[in-house]
């Protein structure tokens, strides 16, 4: 919603402010077409050339995400701290025999299968099958499955930064493609230099209409994209890192109960269950759970 108003804005008081100090639109209204064909054209064949076909294919998704936002909200992180709550106390009451039956096929787990939105997330998912595998093969070191972990956590980031990265480079290669269509627009009327003021004026004017577009689709929308979806990506990666906390002080032998409230203290501000609430979510758990 922020992101709509601020696009809004963007263009009433740029425009705006144009129109008001006498600005005529008819120039920009005029060259825009041929000029954006070039500065965008060009911005995306140089996407295209530098990007493999899944970074693509995970860039037009992203520009989705910085309109919907962060994709956990505060119930799933409640939730995240419920399954892991059920798994760890499950570990730690029955045993790992227990939990083998959950973590080699998680999708028909009837504790995994109670969280239908963390179960969709095959890393989230997989993140916590292969770290309590680790587990019941007697990996037992804290600190060999937390540096194991860091090293999963650091890989995922790296792929999930890609698209941002991507979104960034173009930002940063659209003001200098607008000098290149704008280059193009004074070759145009130096070939027209006999032509009489007005006409030269209006060549000139159109030309610069390229630089303009690159500057200000660069830097009013494109690069704000970028940091907004590396902002989300952040937000979301916090997710799995409250993973790595409760399992990791499940293994430093912790209570189920102490390990998610160690959980706890990783969830983002915005998002963070009070102790009450988690209180209350676990002892919404059914016993047969």
């Amino acid at each position: 919603m922020f992101q709509v108003i601020g696009i809004v804005l963007l263009f009433g008081l740029v425009f705006g402010s144009y129109l008001m100090a006498g600005g005529n639109m008819a120039p920009i209204i005029h060259s825009a077409p041929h000029e954006l064909m070039a500065i965008l054209g060009a911005a995306v064949a140089a996407f295209l050339i530098g990007n493999s076909m899944t970074v693509v294919k995970a860039t037009l998704a992203g520009f989705g995400k910085v309109f919907a936002g962060s994709k956990w909200k505060p119930a799933d992180y409640r939730d995240l701290l419920a399954l892991l709550f059920l798994l760890t106390k499950t570990m730690k009451s029955k045993g790992v025999i227990a939990l083998e039956s959950h973590i080699e096929n998680p999708h028909d787990s009837t504790i995994f299968s109670r969280f239908p939105k963390i179960n969709k997330d095959h890393f989230a998912v997989d993140f916590i099958c292969d770290t309590l595998r680790m587990m019941t093969m007697n990996l037992e070191d804290p600190h060999q499955v937390e540096d194991a972990m860091e090293k999963q956590l650091e890989k995922h980031h790296h792929e999930a930064m890609a698209p941002a990265n991507a979104i960034q480079n173009m930002a940063d290669a659209l003001p200098a493609l607008g000098i290149v269509a704008a280059v193009l627009g004074v070759i145009k009327t130096m070939g027209a230099i006999t032509e009489p003021p007005e006409v030269l004026g209006e060549m000139i004017g159109g030309a610069l209409v390229g630089t303009f577009l690159g500057v200000f689709i660069a830097y009013g929308l494109v690069g704000p994209m970028a940091t907004r979806l590396k902002e989300i990506i952040e937000d979301d990666s916090a997710f799995y890192k409250i993973i790595q906390s409760v399992l990791v002080a499940h293994l430093h032998g912790n209570a189920a109960q102490i390990s998610v409230e160690i959980g706890r203290g990783s969830v983002p501000s915005t998002a963070q269950p009070s102790f009450l609430e988690l209180e209350e979510a676990l002892s919404a758990i059914p016993n047969e759970a």
